[in-house]
């Protein structure tokens, strides 16, 4: 009789069974002593390193900004210590429904609603991706002491003391000064950022912008002990390297023409803007936009909508920075482009005499002088003086069909870049045959160029844009006979000593032909336009007791009422300064710019008179 295979002992089959078990035992076994060995010899020194390392936190200490100085010392921005109430979502419940009870809790504490919590988060993550969410400033120490005692009920909240931006002076020259913000993801991958993080503040506009290298400091580090709650212990400070703060900007703006321009700009309660500039290195002594607004709103947290109120408001516009984005028609301050013009190409001598009898036909279109005027026979300074509108409707005619008022106002620095040393600057327009025909043939206007184009450009009228700050660089190269100067607000770098460290240097952008003679004549005639009756400027700087040279300007603007400018250079003959001012529908140039402008002068004449009197140095020199 034969065994069959499953008729085996029972014993062997189970010890096959207990063979196999304890081999795997065995293999199970091999591995885990295997990574034991790993971790203990192999990686035992990187992982001690990280046990070490979860007993304490390093903590990044915010350097403050350095101060941003006027040219005489005094402060125009500096900082103040805050309370910021600090959300860390990488603290945050992983489950969404947790997430949302803990955000819950966190809005009531922030006293925010759930809407206005999740839009924070969402803006602050899509600027910054990673960053600790600020959710409020200059909290009070009350909610201090509440979190400190309910801390486990709020893992992820923080109150933090951090520096703000404070402005002793609110709005004054906020535009030139600018703001700060936290850095941006796109900024994060550009050099001039290299080695922030999200989160840091960075500057946003105006100076804070340009010279952030400077101003933005070296933060500092505090490593602490923590127990096993992740709480610093007490004594627990293991390492502290305080912040570097950041160095000083000194700016070239006097805070006496600064106060005077944009006190005369308010006190006409009309949009409006003003340069003030030294013609021989390019310094600008003032610079202001009416209406303005406040750089403190941009210390605390603000979602896109109100920063968008700011930006697109249609009719204020604070934030539009109209002495150098500003794009206007200039009116009749426009005639010393002209004049250099119709000089230097031989279209007229200074002594050519045109006859005015009112008004100018070419082709069935008549140009008329404003109010009717009749002024007869005139010279240049003559025809300046009194602001001839068919003297130089006729200087455009001669010129029709060349291209050499154009080119004079491009070598003046119309409508180019002038190299301003801040961020908002407009190019402008300066129209042409060129252009215009180009513009006609792609469908963007109605007609091509035409010999009345040239004939309105030469009064600053028609498709000219030009900026205040570039009309600010033609008079001066008028002034100082050919220099076209960079301007710019940077004087110079200090630390907090007052120790000077760096000088900031501006050459010239290029020297152009300006023959001394004609330079004399215009002068001459904008010295009579300003202070010497019947001059359109008489009314208001005839009795100033400085001579200067001065140009009124009424400017037609579509879809507006008449814009007034003024510009002047002083003292006459030998000028430092140059001021332009233009007020949006002001009416006539003596009605609202030369007053501003007179305002800024005597601002200027008496600092200079009193700094004689006490031996002191002169300004702007």
């Amino acid at each position: 009789m034969y065994l069959r295979s499953d008729d085996r002992p029972r014993g062997s089959r189970l010890s096959l069974r207990i063979a196999v078990l304890g081999g795997f035992a065995v293999a199970l076994f091999a591995v885990l002593f295997f990574r034991l060995w790993t971790l203990q010899v192999l990686d035992g020194d990187k992982y001690l390193a990280e046990a070490k390392n979860n007993r304490s936190r390093e903590f990044k200490v915010i350097a403050p900004r350095g101060d941003i100085l006027d040219r005489d010392g005094n402060v125009m921005v500096d900082n103040r210590t805050s309370l910021a109430l600090v959300l860390n979502m990488q603290k945050l419940p992983g489950d969404p429904r947790e997430q949302k009870a803990e955000l819950a809790r966190v809005g009531e504490l922030a006293q925010m609603s759930p809407k206005r919590m999740r839009r924070t988060i969402r803006e602050s993550e899509e600027s910054a991706a990673g960053a600790p969410v600020t959710l409020r400033r200059d909290v009070d120490y009350d909610l201090v002491y509440y979190l400190e005692e309910n801390q486990r009920r709020f893992p992820g909240v923080s109150v933090q003391r951090v520096f703000v931006r404070h402005y002793p002076h609110a709005t004054t020259a906020a535009h030139l000064v600018g703001s700060v913000g936290e850095i941006s993801e796109k900024e994060l991958t550009e050099a001039p950022y290299k080695g922030l993080e999200a989160g840091d503040e960075v500057g946003k506009g105006g100076v804070e912008y340009t010279y952030d290298r400077f101003l933005r400091g070296t933060p500092g580090l505090t490593k602490v002990q923590v127990n096993a709650l992740g709480q610093p212990t007490p004594g627990g400070q293991l390492v502290s390297e305080p912040p570097a703060p950041g160095d000083n900007l000194k700016l070239t703006i006097d805070p006496d023409v600064q106060a005077a321009g944009e006190s005369a700009l308010v006190s006409r309660g009309l949009p409006g803007a003003f340069v003030s500039m030294n013609i021989n290195n390019g310094q600008i002594l003032g610079l202001g936009s009416f209406p303005t607004f406040d750089p403190s709103v941009f210390t605390k947290p603000m979602t896109q909508a109100q920063v968008n109120a700011l930006y697109r408001d249609p009719v204020t516009a604070p934030l539009f920075n109209r002495a150098t984005e500003g794009a206007y028609p200039t009116g009749s301050i426009f005639k010393i482009v002209t004049a250099l013009a119709a000089l230097e190409n031989g279209e007229i001598t200074t002594g050519t005499s045109i006859v005015d009898d009112g008004e100018l036909t070419i082709g069935g279109q008549s140009f008329e002088n404003a109010g009717d005027a009749e002024y007869g026979p005139l010279s240049l300074v003559r025809a300046l003086q009194v602001s001839s509108d068919v003297f130089f409707y006729t200087l455009g005619l001669q010129m029709a069909n060349t291209n050499e008022l154009q080119a004079e106002a491009h070598r003046l620095g119309i409508a180019r870049p002038t190299g301003l040393d801040l961020p908002e600057e407009s190019e402008g327009l300066l129209p042409s045959k060129r252009w215009r025909d180009q513009l006609y043939a792609e469908g963007g206007t109605d007609r091509p160029w035409s010999v009345g184009d040239n004939i309105q450009l030469a009064t600053g009228q028609g498709d000219l844009q030009a900026t205040p700050l570039q009309m600010a660089i033609a008079y001066a190269a008028l002034g100082n006979g050919g220099r076209i100067v960079t301007p710019h607000v940077g004087l110079e770098v200090e630390d907090a000593a007052g120790r000077v460290l760096r000088e900031f240097d501006y050459p010239a952008r290029r020297k152009i032909h300006i023959d001394p003679g004609y330079r004399a004549t215009i002068l001459e005639g904008l010295h009579d336009a300003a202070q010497v009756a019947p001059g359109t400027g008489a009314p208001v700087f005839g009795g100033f007791p400085i001579p200067v040279a001065g140009k009124t300007g009424t400017a037609e603007r579509p879809g507006h009422a008449d814009q007034s400018w003024f510009a002047v250079l002083a003292p006459y003959p030998d000028p430092r300064i140059v001021t332009i001012v233009t007020i949006e529908e002001g009416g006539f140039g003596a009605e609202s710019a030369a007053p501003a402008a007179l305002r800024i002068l005597e601002a200027y004449f008496d600092k200079q008179a009193t700094a004689g009197e006490t031996g002191g140095a002169t300004i702007a020199e």
